[in-house]
């Protein structure tokens, strides 16, 4: 099949280039080079596998560039208000900071930011989504009963409830934190960068029987970009081994 798709191709560098690499001129070509519609769906089913390794990918290196010069995202408002056992003050950072900053920093590299909400008897729950212009997209969730405190009606529980929510889905989405966010006194984590990002991704690319939820369940992380620095070898060596097994489980065949 694969030398079926090259030969196509290089049939095509022959006669002119193509207008794009779209499956509907691609399929156009080989309809063109007699390929029948049997072939044509396996033929589909490669690209649609390889435009969505590609968004992956693509989505995996934005998120990394997005980490690497992070926004800053100051605490802009601070709250003070009376309950039955005393006085309740803290500062936060905005849902307009926050979102505002996030997301002009993610635009640069191509990622963007939305929100889905949903109400239950156990409260609000809130769902942000990052998605990459190719298409690949990863979410968390967060869920919590409404913000009744400082004597708010309904309309304003709900409201200061997603507000709430919205703000720490992003942040925990993106791994970042508002400036002077208590840390415990712990040191930031450092994570693996753009290039040993690409070289994992491409591990797992390169050995169709692995899997990257396996892999993440192996590494105790829960994306790629969330390994840390110190974990990279770790990381490349049980992927190199992989891909030893599979290649001397193929050469037995």
């Amino acid at each position: 099949m694969t030398e079926e798709i090259e030969r196509y191709e290089a049939d095509d560098m022959v006669t002119g280039p193509r207008p794009d690499n779209s499956p509907a001129s691609l399929m156009a070509v080989a309809l063109s080079k007699g390929m029948d519609l049997d072939k044509l769906e396996k033929f589909m089913i490669l690209q649609e596998r390889y435009e969505a390794t590609q968004a992956r990918k693509s989505y995996t290196v934005g998120m990394a560039k997005f980490k690497k010069n992070p926004p800053e995202i100051e605490k802009d408002r601070h709250v003070e208000f009376k309950t039955t056992t005393g006085k309740t003050e803290y500062s936060h950072a905005t849902l307009g900071n926050v979102t505002t900053k996030i997301n002009s920093a993610l635009s640069k590299h191509g990622l963007s930011a939305a929100w889905i909400t949903e109400q239950s008897d156990k409260g609000v729950t809130v769902t942000c989504k990052i998605t990459h212009v190719l298409g690949h997209s990863e979410s968390t969730a967060l869920t919590a009963p409404l913000d009744t405190s400082g004597g708010k009606n309904a309309i304003q529980a709900l409201g200061s409830t997603l507000s709430y929510l919205e703000r720490y889905t992003i942040l925990a989405l993106t791994g970042l934190a508002t400036h002077d966010m208590d840390d415990n006194g712990q040191k930031a984590v450092e994570y693996v960068t753009e290039q040993q990002i690409s070289t994992i991704t491409d591990y797992l690319n390169n050995t169709p029987n692995s899997s990257e939820k396996m892999f993440l369940k192996y590494m105790e992380c829960e994306s790629i970009g969330k390994i840390e620095s110190k974990d990279y070898n770790k990381a490349l060596a049980s992927l190199k081994a992989k891909e030893k097994q599979e290649k001397e489980k193929a050469s037995a065949k």
